[in-house]
């Protein structure tokens, strides 16, 4: 396969219908030209063995770095009807989004549909320019395909593939507390130790240490006399 590839040659499978399935060899260059423009929604013809086929681009398989590397490719019987995957591609501009009063939200980028290959669309356009209030929205019931021919899968018709949403108000984020800011508040609010400012000082005698045991307690008298005591008498 890596060598098929160097040489500029895609490695494919056709399968599908009343037909067996069958290893090609396609252009890698020429299937990547025509994989941009076609998707998986356009009906193709393929020439194998001079004879054409009318195909589908069912499924492609890519390196992590974007390459092709295989394609599987559907075969289609005529009168047969087929499934495949759509892309909603959208238009215009609404005036409320343009105006800045709303913001055009995208609920779906593409849906699948049930069909005959001949109504197959390729894309289905969705104008936007007439939805000129918050609120309105194009729901599937009124894609611009006809619905009694393309049927529109695991969708209900009043879901909404677009619609004008109110603007979002941005939400301000308080700044971080940074740790040293954080660990000076919180010792901030401890109490504060005794005698500093603001503190009442205690009353005298009261909160004081009781004097230990064998020590005297200083007590100045008011009454006692400054002097000296007299000698007994007969000494």
């Amino acid at each position: 396969m890596k060598a098929l590839r160097r040489e500029g040659i895609l490695p494919a499978v056709l399968f599908g219908g009343e037909g067996k399935a069958t290893p090609l060899e396609l252009s890698l260059n020429e299937f990547n030209r025509v994989y941009k423009e076609a998707g998986e929604s356009t009906l193709l013809d393929l020439e194998v063995e001079g004879k054409k086929e009318k195909i589908l681009i069912s499924e492609v398989q890519h390196d992590p770095f974007g390459k092709t590397l295989h394609a599987d490719l559907r075969r289609i019987e005529a009168g047969e009807k087929i499934t495949a995957d759509v892309p909603i591609l959208i238009e215009g501009e609404s005036p409320t989004v343009k105006a800045g009063e709303g913001v055009l939200l995208t609920l779906l980028d593409e849906i699948q549909v049930e069909c005959l290959p001949q109504d197959l669309p390729h894309e289905i356009k969705v104008d936007v320019s007439k939805l000129t209030e918050v609120g309105k929205g194009v729901e599937i019931k009124d894609l611009p395909i006809d619905q009694t021919k393309v049927k529109v899968l695991e969708h209900e018709p009043n879901e909404l593939v677009v619609k004008i949403d109110y603007l979002q108000e941005e939400e301000v984020e308080e700044a971080p507390v940074a740790e040293e800011e954080a660990i000076a508040a919180i010792e901030a609010t401890r109490e504060k130790p005794e005698g500093e400012e603001g503190t009442e000082a205690a009353p005298e005698g009261e909160n004081q240490p009781a004097p230990k045991e064998g020590e005297k307690e200083e007590k100045t008298n008011p009454k006692q006399s400054s002097r000296p005591p007299k000698e007994a008498p007969g000494k």
